[in-house]
This record gives C-alpha cells, structure tokens and sequence, in this order.
C-alpha cells in the first residue's frame, strides 16, 4: 500500500487527510491513465512508421510528410558517374565549313572537323501492309471448289515486330490495353481492337514460354539466389507472386499460397545460398542462408525513433551495431575489430532478451539467428541485404497496383513469363525488344528461339 501511496504526487500530510476511497479512486485513475499513455505511444509509434523505419513499401508512405534532412556537416556531396548522349551510327551525313570571319574573311585554310553534332528523329515511314489476295475454283476432275490457304506464319493479321511492340508496351512497359490501342492508332496509324491486343499478348506469352524455361534453369544453376514474394490478386482472389534472383537473372512465380509448398515450387531442387528476409518460409532453409540486414535494420531504427528512453535508447544501440556489421560487406573488420563487435552485441543479447516488448523480441530473434546474420562475412558472392530482390519485384507491385492484378489463369502465366524475361534483360543490360521480335519469329515459323543469351552467350539482334 505504501508504494502505491508514493506514486501519487501529493503531499504525505494531505494523504493522511484524504478519505480511503479518495485514494482508491486515484489509483485507479492513475492506473487508467499509464494504460493509457502506453497506447498513445504504441499507437504513435504505427502512425511515424514509413519506409524507413519498416517494411512498409516506399509507395505507402505519404506525399505530405516531408523526409528529415541529415545535418549540414553529415552531407556529403556523391560524385556521380554522369550519363552522355550516345553517338548512334549516322544515316545521313552533312558537312558545315565555317561561312564568314568577324573581319569579313571568306577564305579559310588548314579546315579539320572539331566537332560532331548529333540529331536523332523519328523516320515518318508508312506501316508496312500486305495484302493476300485468296483464290478459289473448281477442279478440273471432281468439281470440288478448292480455297488457297493462308500460310501459318501470317495467319495471325501481324507481323513479329509489331507483335513484340504490342507486347512492349503491355508487357515491359505496363501499359493497359486502352492504352495500347490509342498508342497504335496515334503514333502508327494502325487501328486495332482490345481483343486483337489480347491475342497478341496470348500468341507472346507462348512464344517466351522457352525463355522462361531458360530463365528458371539459369537461376537454379547459381550459387547464391536472393528469394522474396508479394501479393497478387487473380480476379479479387489473394494470390503471391514469388520471385528467385541473382544479378543476371530473374524467376517468377505466382503461387495461390504463401506456403513451404509454394517455396518449394519456386527453388525446386536448387541448394544453393539464399539471401532472404524472416519469414517461416525461409528461416528453414537448411544449405546456407543470409539475413536480410536491411529488414533489422528498418526495425531498430523505429524503436530507437519511440518515445520511452526503454526502447529508444537500446534501438540505437542495436541499430548502431547492426549498421556497423553491414557495412563490413565493404570494409572488413580487422580481429580487433570483430571481437569488440561481438562482446557489444553479446551483452545487448543478455540485456534485453528477456523483456516482454517489442525490443525484447526483436533481440531475442537475431540472438537465434546471429550465424544467419554474418553468413556475407565467409561467403564471397553474398550479399549482407535482399536489395536486390526488392528492387527487382519493385516494377511487378507497382504493375498491380495499376492493373489490380489478373483474371484468368492464362493472364497469370504471361506475368510469370514476361516480369522474368524483362528483369533478365534489365539485370544483364539488354533489350527487350529485339528478343520479342525474335521470339515472334521463332514463333511463326515453329521453331525454337535463340536463349543461350540468358546463360551468357550472344543473341542476334533483327
């Protein structure tokens, strides 16, 4: 009874004055408002979570909260590599001399070029049109009436390379039918219907379908693979779009679950290192795995962003060393170094593992996870983050977040083929498009196309 009377701020003299249930009754309001102000901060602490200090995608955050700037003497001022036009090969070619000097000089001599001033433009050529005029007529012998077939290869009304232009905006780019039909009609001319588009985008689904082959057994032979999965929705229905990458290639999946069963599908029977956030589906990998720092880090920083000095002041501590150990994937600790890293993080480990809260947990999972956490530091080719991967599912959440997801199966298999066959392509710096037109052509004339680009090897540009 006494240490409850000492938390009340009143006077022992005016206490012994107050009637029992006076102070009863201030206890309980007391007690009401700690509970209180421990959901004020707990709800506080969601309102201030962003990209930064979450896993909350950097799209969530919100267009009027302006980001803190780092003090002026932490700027540093990053020296970029900068970009120059490119001199394309020329097409035309035009000579200027110099015309007339400042005292009145025509005649010039010792003339050299000293400078080549590019223009690019679009050729204002018309759409190629064929027309294949069908006879018919009666045999001689029978009087069947025989009609000339149209060859397989053109039956379709297009050719491969507006096919792959079609697939091009849809596909690589994003766009929505719509807009693909206003954008064939306002820049070439050509008139074609949503459902003429969708049978485009079905023929290229099954034209890339042997580079989505080659795409899966190129990401399976790596060493090391970052896995990460978001949400998808086929028709209003939850579904999850897996993803297994490396930095030259890109498999995805889309799976109903977010199951052991659906990971299984996406690694097969690969055995490599995976590079990976927490989640169940990953923490049980048994051939070598990478935490994400990234993740921890994000998550140490909002407790030390929280009110209480409980859980701001330890954040910080964790925060500074789980910073520290990531940067060592560019800086390698000397032994000294790495021994005093290890003695901080042990005595945070002893600290803290044993409380209730949101610190408490956080330190008891990377105490459970700490060879998980420096796996980088044996394995060269490991990175200490899933950047990567994130970057790489970066453009398929924002294609759903336009599009809302699918309809129909074979709308999720074209998701599945064309995000894998476009970040292959970015990951190795490579165009998208003449692999279409390729792939359309092999396509027409039933035959393979050419993947041995995906591995490494040389493909032909049409």
């Amino acid at each position: 009874m006494v240490n409850l009377l000492s938390s009340i701020p009143l006077d022992p003299e005016i206490l012994s004055r107050t009637p029992p249930e006076v102070i009863d009754l201030i206890l309980s309001l007391l007690e009401k408002i700690r509970v209180l102000e421990a959901r004020v901060e707990e709800l506080e602490a969601k309102l201030n979570k962003n990209s930064s200090n979450s896993n909350k995608p950097p799209s969530s955050d919100s267009p009027f909260t302006a980001k803190p700037q780092a003090p002026k003497k932490a700027r540093k001022k990053r020296k970029r590599p900068g970009s120059r036009q490119q001199c394309l090969r020329p097409t035309e070619i035009v000579e200027l001399h110099p015309e007339l000097c400042s005292c009145g000089s025509c005649s010039f001599e010792q003339v050299e070029p000293y400078y080549i001033h590019q223009v690019v433009e679009l050729p204002d050529t018309p759409m190629h049109v064929r027309h294949l005029i069908l006879y018919r007529g009666h045999c001689v012998h029978c009087g069947k009436k025989i009609k000339a077939p149209i060859p397989l290869h053109l039956r379709s009304g297009f050719g491969p390379r507006l096919s792959a232009m079609i697939v091009e905006l849809c596909g690589v780019h994003g766009d929505s039918r719509r807009a693909t039909q206003d954008f064939l009609y306002s820049v070439l001319g050509v008139p074609v219907s949503q459902g003429a588009i969708q049978n485009v985008l079905d023929r290229a689904s099954r034209a890339i379908e042997p580079h989505y082959e080659a795409i899966k057994a190129a990401v399976h032979a790596c060493a090391v693979n970052h896995a990460d999965e978001t949400v998808w929705k086929q028709k209003n229905v939850l579904e999850w779009l897996w993803l297994l990458c490396n930095p030259k290639a890109a498999f995805f999946l889309l799976h109903p679950s977010r199951s052991k069963e659906a990971f299984s599908m996406l690694v097969g029977d690969w055995r490599g290192r995976l590079i990976s956030d927490d989640y169940g589906a990953y923490v049980t990998w048994e051939h070598g795995r990478q935490t994400c720092l990234a993740h921890l880090i994000r998550r140490a920083k909002n407790l030390s962003e929280r009110t209480p000095p409980s859980l701001s002041k330890p954040g910080a501590w964790l925060l500074n060393e789980l910073t520290l150990l990531c940067r060592m994937s560019r800086h390698p600790p000397s032994i000294n170094e790495w021994s005093t890293h290890c003695a901080r993080m042990q005595r945070l480990i002893n600290l803290y593992a044993n409380q209730d809260d949101e610190l408490g947990q956080l330190v008891r999972r990377i105490a459970s996870e700490l060879e998980s956490l420096r796996l980088f530091l044996h394995h060269p080719g490991v990175a200490p983050t899933n950047n990567l991967a994130e970057r790489t599912l970066r453009f398929a959440v924002l294609w759903r977040k336009r599009s809302f997801g699918t309809r129909v199966e074979k709308g999720d298999r074209f998701v599945e083929r064309i995000l894998s066959l476009r970040q292959t392509c970015r990951l190795q710096g490579k165009r998208v498009f003449p692999i279409l037109v390729a792939a359309m052509e092999a396509f027409f004339q039933e035959v393979l196309p050419d993947t041995s680009w995906i591995y490494g090897g040389n493909t032909a540009t049409p």
